[in-house]
């Protein structure tokens, strides 16, 4: 009789197990760096929802507060890394100055700096989405990250 009981019980955790994120692995998102010429700079982990966890933090200015921004030079091209499979199937990217906030446009992982001197602060958003089901993320994250135009 004892069998019968753990038969059904070792079903479901497999099967929990391997619907439960999609392929998606750790405790929290992988990590995302900026890349400016050779150098490679770690980008600060913000809001994200992972691994049936969510976790809600400050916005991109507060997060970079007291940290060092990636001196970049007017115009030039910046390109966001992920050494993560699966690559995120969605993406945004938002920069703040001031009290604005705008789009950027980001074509192959690449955006470029903006042309006036100054501190610009990023958020980074990336979205692991179902292909079979509308609006259902695996998993999310917001890194944030700080170009000084020099």
């Amino acid at each position: 009789m004892k069998k019968l009981w753990l038969l059904p019980v070792m079903l479901v955790g497999i099967i929990l197990a391997g619907c439960s994120n999609d392929g998606l692995s750790g405790v929290k998102p992988p990590k995302t760096f900026v890349e400016v010429g050779s150098e490679r700079v770690e980008t600060v982990l913000g809001t994200y929802c992972w691994s049936s966890m969510c976790v809600d933090t400050a916005g991109p200015i507060e997060l970079m507060e007291g940290k060092e921004t990636i001196k970049v030079q007017p115009g030039e091209t910046i390109t966001m890394v992920m050494d993560y499979e699966p690559q995120p199937s969605e993406t945004s990217l938002y920069m703040y100055q001031e009290s604005q906030e705008t789009e950027v446009d980001v074509l192959d992982n690449q955006f470029t700096a903006p042309t006036e001197k100054g501190i610009y602060y990023y958020s980074y958003g990336v979205w692991w989405m179902s292909e079979k089901e509308e609006n259902v993320s695996y998993g999310d994250a917001f890194y944030a990250f700080a170009l000084e135009v020099e």
